[in-house]
């Protein structure tokens, strides 16, 4: 059993060395020996005592560290002491806006970085280099990574459609994936798609137009009549696919599947 003369002389110790903390602090502060300077503030924040004057120096020594950190693309322990700082109540109202205008200034070029590494397709060190801001309470700060994320995968599930549709021939819904693209970096990959979509839909606009003297269906629906509906429905906003089928409609006929073609034939009177 520990001696109560024991627990007097640890609780001397304790005493002893939480006089000695404060002294210890300031020194190192002065010295520039940041590293110690946060080592006995920790200490002697955790004996719960700090006087003003070297809340002060803590204070100022994790600003400092805060910088060096910062400078050495040490981006979560800078952010980690920057956000200390704001958060302390010890702090005048001027020093602690100061404190708060150097996180937010810090917090906005991260997530500027992150949005150019984003739009050059380098999305995983895009998502990595948010990963500190997730600590922060800036409204928007977690936000941002989960429409980076939605963006992306929303592309690419688009160009992975839009390489089925290829190998189908599905000529205009192919056009309607690709023009549903919204990310420089995947519309920069599906060019060589687009080309060959575009080569495709001429091709068959103009074979369309030698049908319609009468070498094909007169039920179906082409050429320049077919032509003007779906320009009239994509000059409306429509997406080149919901425009075949719509000015087809509008026209009076249905879409039909012919292998790898799609075509508007005339509905018959009998609702055929």
């Amino acid at each position: 059993m520990i001696s109560f003369s024991l627990i007097l002389a640890i609780a001397a110790c304790v005493f002893w060395w939480e006089r000695q903390l404060p002294n210890k602090l300031r020194h190192a502060a002065r010295e520039g020996d940041l590293e110690a300077c946060l080592r006995f503030g920790e200490q002697l924040a955790a004996l719960r005592w700090l006087g003003t004057g070297s809340l002060k120096e803590q204070a100022l020594c994790r600003r400092r560290q805060a910088k060096i950190f910062w400078t050495e693309d040490n981006v979560a322990e800078a952010l980690k002491l920057q956000r200390r700082l704001v958060q302390s109540e010890q702090e005048d109202a001027s020093q602690q806006k100061r404190d708060r205008n150097q996180l937010d200034e810090w917090e906005t070029e991260i997530r500027d970085q992150a949005l150019v590494l984003f739009r050059n397709g380098k999305f995983e060190q895009a998502i990595a280099r948010l990963t500190p801001l997730e600590g922060s309470k800036t409204p928007g700060s977690s936000a941002l990574s989960d429409t980076l994320k939605e963006t992306w995968n929303r592309n690419r599930l688009d160009y992975q459609r839009l390489k089925a549709l290829i190998d189908k021939e599905r000529w205009w819904e192919a056009l309607d994936s690709l023009n549903r693209l919204d990310h420089p970096w995947w519309q920069q990959r599906a060019e060589k798609q687009r080309d060959r979509v575009e080569a495709a839909i001429e091709q068959l606009r103009d074979t369309e137009e030698h049908q319609q003297h009468g070498s094909t269906d007169p039920n179906v629906i082409a050429g320049a009549e077919l032509e003007a509906a779906v320009q009239k429905e994509l000059k409306a906003g429509t997406d080149p696919w919901d425009a075949f089928q719509s000015a087809c409609r509008l026209l009076g006929g249905h879409v039909e599947e012919d292998g790898p073609e799609s075509f508007c034939r005339r509905r018959s009177d009998k609702g055929s």
